[in-house]
């Protein structure tokens, strides 16, 4: 097996629980420095996923920087993929572009654009930023992107700056066609709602998308990964883990659509999937938490004694995983440091085969 990559999160930061960002870059200082491959920014309805990244671009030399993810109705294509340049132009090469099509809450509340047909503009949106990177005039005429605008005064423009073809472009998706797509067109996919004993769904949709389009998924990322606490006692950060589930499968969604909550359903969850939905949507949010399962809590994180992680870290790497996202858990960031440095040294033991 190839080298296991490494990557930490701003989720502290994108969700206020970090107000100061200096404490939040000097932890990705760290981390680059203890060998961490990749640092993830997020948008949601928190930060947007650009600034802080172009902020660690000059505190950092050496770690990749990575959206995860922009959402495709927030930005007109070619804009993103002017700022997807720019980023990896001012970095050194070292800018992932994760796009992802967001939700019907986020899109239509937050964005003001009708949630319709969202894998064919991610699609679309695909093809456009592949031809702007690729120093390509930008003529497009799909279903949803018509450019130049028909009609009017504009014509077929070249973003004008050095062409940055290869700009890897990972695609955060969880239904059966999105998860085919990525296999098709993108070089990574960001895998949430991941549970590596039921990865098979998964990367049956990667595999079926790849050979539709011709291609391998010999070098395809495969990123996904959890929060990470070593501890004798489980109970309290397993209670923070389920918490996070149950606001995933709960809230990240509208009353009728949640794509968290039918990927859970997918990979085998289907009971205490809907369970945990129907309570939090009654407003019975501590209830909802306590119907997560702790298998389902303890399978979606590196929770545990050293052995329980080392036994997780394998069942990631076994499950095809390429890139392990980590979210060390601590009081201080001395402590969330010490929890990575950590893992670092478990995952490298079990690449030794330890």
């Amino acid at each position: 097996m190839t080298r296991i990559r490494t990557a930490i999160t701003l989720t502290d930061f994108v969700w206020g629980d970090s107000p100061d960002f200096s404490e939040t870059a000097q932890h990705v200082v760290d981390a680059e420095r203890l060998g961490v491959d990749t640092v993830w920014s997020a948008e949601a309805w928190g930060t947007d996923g650009i600034v802080p990244l172009a902020f660690l671009a000059a505190r950092t030399s050496n770690i990749r920087l990575a959206t995860g993810v922009l959402q495709i109705t927030a930005r007109a294509a070619p804009m993103t993929a002017m700022t997807a340049m720019t980023l990896d132009r001012v970095s050194g090469g070292r800018f992932v572009l994760g796009l992802g099509a967001s939700g019907p809450q986020v899109v239509e509340g937050l964005h003001g654009h009708p949630y319709a047909r969202p894998l064919e503009r991610l699609r679309e949106t695909v093809d456009v930023i592949r031809l702007a990177i690729a120093g390509e005039k930008i003529e497009y005429h799909g279903k949803q992107i018509e450019l130049p605008l028909p009609g009017g005064q504009g014509k077929a423009l070249r973003i004008g700056q050095p062409a940055r073809p290869n700009i890897p472009i990972h695609i955060a998706a969880l239904g059966p066609k999105a998860v085919q797509f990525a296999g098709a067109a993108a070089d990574g996919w960001v895998g949430t709602c991941f549970v590596p004993e039921r990865a098979a769904y998964y990367l049956e949709q990667l595999r079926a998308g790849a050979e539709a389009a011709g291609r391998s998924l010999d070098g395809f990322e495969i990123d996904a990964g959890g929060p990470v606490a070593f501890t004798d006692d489980v109970e309290r950060p397993l209670q923070g883990r389920k918490k996070a589930l149950a606001f995933q499968i709960g809230a990240m969604g509208s009353p009728t659509k949640n794509f968290y909550h039918d990927a859970y359903v997918r990979v085998g969850y289907a009971e205490p999937a809907a369970l945990v939905r129907a309570l939090w949507l009654a407003g019975k949010h501590d209830e909802a938490l306590e119907a997560v399962p702790d298998e389902m809590a303890l399978r979606t994180s590196f929770i545990g004694t050293d052995e329980m992680v080392r036994d997780r870290v394998r069942a990631y790497r076994q499950a095809g995983v390429t890139a392990i996202r980590l979210q060390p858990m601590g009081h201080t960031p001395t402590e969330k440091l010490d929890t990575l440095a950590h893992i670092l040294d478990v995952i490298r033991e079990v690449e030794a085969g330890v």
